[in-house]
């Protein structure tokens, strides 16, 4: 199968010409809102949330029966530096519990009826340590952005990218702060749950990779490649696919946010499709979510990953479908309009 992407400069073009929102598909939704029995702008959010899967979906009346939850694994190598809680064993470990069915994602997809889908990225073979290599070849990183696009199927109503990774809220720090600035302090978190010696430690080890490679970290796509992972990787190849598709997104978490920032810095619309499903406890979610003009529809100190938050927040964006596609206007209900 051709992959969807042949070289880094096949995805910059594609950055750069990324398709829009359906204009009169968005004034379709509006219209019907109007005439909807309720009080202009009484659902409030719901609303918003609804405008903007009716201009993704390019339909006024949108729908979620194809939600499609992609989750990728990746393993890192600057995990063997102790920056997390958790030994590198257990993405794997994870992986095997998607597959069995255990894992909360798992029982998410279930209640909304979604497809879950679970891709491990050579977990045998885990990136290079980025505090003195670059995390990725280019052909490994690209590899994994078209693993991720591969991923995303055309007829989808919503994507909900997830990820697991021992080590990876590492490789997200470092790439946040690469493309948003600021040292690691700014925006390393406890992750799994490292605090005292081991937090400072993880910041050292992030202020040690962005010192490595700072003169290549100005490149969105290589700040990928040399601080990443292939889990990220993929995230923004999903990301990036879903866009040219028309597939509006709904974001996790940090690591999942981190690695959609790339298209953010390749194209500030790069994003346009995406809702951010939730701010997770790990502190520079928050700031990335504000650096990208991203609001989060839930806030309930989540810290998971495997695309769990964005899961949750799938029953919100449901309820704003089935309002809007199922109440009766001010006609059909013989109901009077404000004067």
């Amino acid at each position: 199968m051709m992959q969807p992407f042949r070289d880094f400069a096949a995805i910059r073009a594609a950055a750069v010409n990324l398709p829009a929102a359906d204009a009169d598909a968005v004034a379709a939704a509006r219209a019907r809102d109007q005439q909807l029995t309720k009080p202009t702008g009484a659902l409030a959010r719901l609303e918003d949330c609804v405008f903007h899967l009716a201009g993704w979906q390019r339909r006024g009346i949108p729908c979620l029966d194809a939600v499609r939850i992609a989750v990728f694994a990746g393993n890192h190598g600057v995990a063997a530096r102790g920056v997390s809680a958790y030994p590198a064993d257990v993405t794997m470990q994870m992986v095997a519990n998607f597959e069995r069915g255990g894992a909360a994602i798992n029982q998410l997809a279930i209640l909304h009826g979604a497809t879950l889908s679970v891709t491990a990225l050579e977990l045998e073979r885990p990136t290079q340590d980025f505090t003195a290599h670059a995390a990725m070849t280019e052909t490994e990183c690209l590899a994994a952005i078209n693993a991720g696009a591969e991923a995303v199927p055309p007829n989808c109503d919503l994507l909900v990218p997830g990820e697991m990774g021992i080590g990876n809220t590492t490789a997200a720090a470092a790439l946040a702060a690469a493309l948003h600035g600021g040292d690691a302090a700014s925006w390393v978190g406890p992750g799994t749950g490292v605090a005292g010696d081991a937090l400072d430690n993880k910041i050292r080890v992030v202020d040690a990779a962005l010192g490595f490679h700072r003169a290549a970290l100005g490149d969105p796509l290589q700040a990928l490649r040399l601080v990443g992972g292939r889990e990220l990787a993929a995230l923004f190849g999903a990301v990036l696919m879903a866009r040219l598709q028309s597939v509006p997104v709904l974001l996790d978490g940090f690591v999942v946010g981190a690695a959609a920032a790339v298209l953010a810095r390749l194209n500030p619309a790069g994003l346009d499709h995406c809702l951010a499903g939730h701010v997770s406890a790990e502190p520079g979610h928050r700031r990335l979510l504000a650096a990208l003009g991203k609001p989060a529809l839930l806030d309930l100190g989540m810290r998971l990953g495997e695309g769990a938050g964005a899961a949750v927040a799938v029953g919100l964006l449901k309820a704003a479908v089935v309002c809007h596609a199922g109440m009766a206007t001010f006609a059909e209900a013989s109901v009077s309009q404000r004067s």
